[in-house]
């Protein structure tokens, strides 16, 4: 479904991508990590058709500013990390019900349906900026799916969420027949939705892509990809050391 053949991406001079080469298979679940800066949300833009670079290709089709159209836009959906960059309509219901309007999809019972599964039906009239953070992002996510895109991209988008709302989200993700791939600091999170794990480190390459099992077996890895950290702990009357994940 998705390739990337030795993808390099610059802001300005700022290397941010540095050879990268992986594929996805259709229906795969995949969690991109790596710390700050190291490129993961690049890549996600660069998957949306947001940002162009050679070396791109969806279902073997390269991908250029010329192939995007409401077709693609349809297929690959982004959740960004804000979601208040992503909400533009005066009430709840307006904006889930825009892309349907948008892709031409008839609205009928599809609203009452997602905002029942997504517990947002009380919000429907409200008006999306003034809700919470976890909300908000809960809103995005409905009017990306009401529409079935086939491939879902997500950037860190638990970080406004409180504990009950992530797990709701880990459940949703889990039982998705969908292409996820997911951005994220949340190694709990991307244990629990995905099978497989790219790693990118702080020079912007590929220092792991495999079984995410694996790579939590891998303290040395982890360790040089920053998602885990070790300091001292003070227990009572002596102090010792640890490392942690960023759970």
């Amino acid at each position: 479904m998705i390739e990337f053949k030795n993808v390099n991406f610059s802001y300005e001079e700022e290397k941010v991508l540095n050879s990268i080469s992986f594929k996805i298979e259709k229906g795969e679940k995949v969690a991109l990590l790596g710390s700050n800066g190291s490129g993961k949300s690049t890549i996600l833009r660069i998957l949306a058709g947001l940002y162009f670079t050679k070396g791109y290709l969806f279902e073997k089709k390269e991908v250029t500013k010329k192939i995007i159209d409401k077709n693609f836009r349809k297929k690959v959906s982004i959740l960004f990390q804000n979601p208040e960059s992503m909400i533009f309509n005066p009430s709840v219901y307006d904006e889930i019900v825009f892309s349907l309007k948008e892709f031409d999809i008839k609205i009928e019972n599809q609203v009452e349906q997602i905002s029942d599964k997504f517990g947002i039906t009380s919000l429907l009239k409200k008006t999306p900026l003034n809700l919470s953070g976890g909300e908000k992002q809960k809103i995005v996510l409905a009017s990306l799916l009401i529409y079935e895109p086939e491939l879902i991209l997500l950037d860190e988008p638990t970080t406004a969420m409180d504990p009950r709302t992530t797990g709701w989200f880990i459940d949703l993700m889990i039982e998705l027949e969908k292409t996820i791939i997911l951005a994220t600091h949340d190694l709990s999170v991307a244990y629990e939705i995905c099978d497989r794990a790219i790693v990118l480190n702080e020079n912007h390459k590929i220092v792991f892509d495999g079984d995410i099992e694996t790579l939590f077996k891998n303290r040395e890895l982890l360790l040089e990809a920053n998602l885990i950290y070790t300091h001292k702990h003070k227990r009572k009357k002596f102090i010792n050391s640890a490392y942690h994940l960023h759970f």
